[in-house]
């Protein structure tokens, strides 16, 4: 399996999930190689980054946390591959508009500033309803000081087939305790690429 590891807004290549993630496939499942691409782009460069990786290989699964999950959520209607979402951003347009309307252009790397046209391009890229859900696991967590959860509940589970959906209680937006769900995630991710493939 080649794994690929969709980072979040403001993280990067070096995210503490994506290196546990990566460090755990090493120690315990050689055969899956984590691919950790840095997403810090106007968004269609982030998606265009990523379908290539898709494109050039065999066997490609998504883990996504946040805008990350946004990504992932999008790659997974254009080439039906299995994912894993942590905390998906919903509407990432308008969270970052409320967040930063006053600072834009924002400032998110030294390359890389977020800017009203990349707003409405997160708009414009967004699926009004998820395609091939039954190949998305959602991670969510209740005590997200972020994102609402149960705005991906309702977007989630509104699909048919549905995705997988596993809330936690409490909890928070980085998923602190997401190694102890690595095995759960590459579970359902190796039954997803040899059952479920079109």
């Amino acid at each position: 399996m080649n794994l690929i590891y969709l980072h979040g807004f403001k993280s990067s290549a070096l995210s503490i999930k994506g290196q546990q993630l990566k460090h755990y496939c090493e120690r315990h499942c050689p055969e899956i190689r984590v691919h950790l691409p840095d997403l810090n782009l106007p968004p269609v460069q982030a998606l265009a980054r990523v379908a290539n990786l898709i494109e050039a290989l065999d066997h490609v699964a998504l883990v996504g946390s946040s805008l990350g999950g946004f990504y992932a959520t999008q790659l997974v209607a254009r080439y039906a591959v299995p994912a894993v979402l942590i905390n998906p951003a919903m509407r990432p347009w308008q969270l970052f508009h409320d967040l930063f309307a006053e600072q834009l252009p924002y400032p998110v790397t030294a390359d890389w500033s977020l800017d009203q046209a990349q707003l409405q391009q997160l708009e414009q890229l967004a699926c009004k309803q998820p395609q091939h859900a039954d190949k998305i696991l959602l991670l969510l967590q209740q005590g997200d000081e972020v994102l609402d959860y149960r705005d991906a509940q309702r977007y989630y589970s509104a699909a048919r087939p549905a995705a997988l959906i596993i809330t936690d209680a409490q909890g928070n937006h980085g998923m602190d305790d997401f190694a102890d769900k690595i095995p759960l995630l590459l579970e359902f991710l190796s039954y997803s690429l040899t059952s479920r493939n079109p």
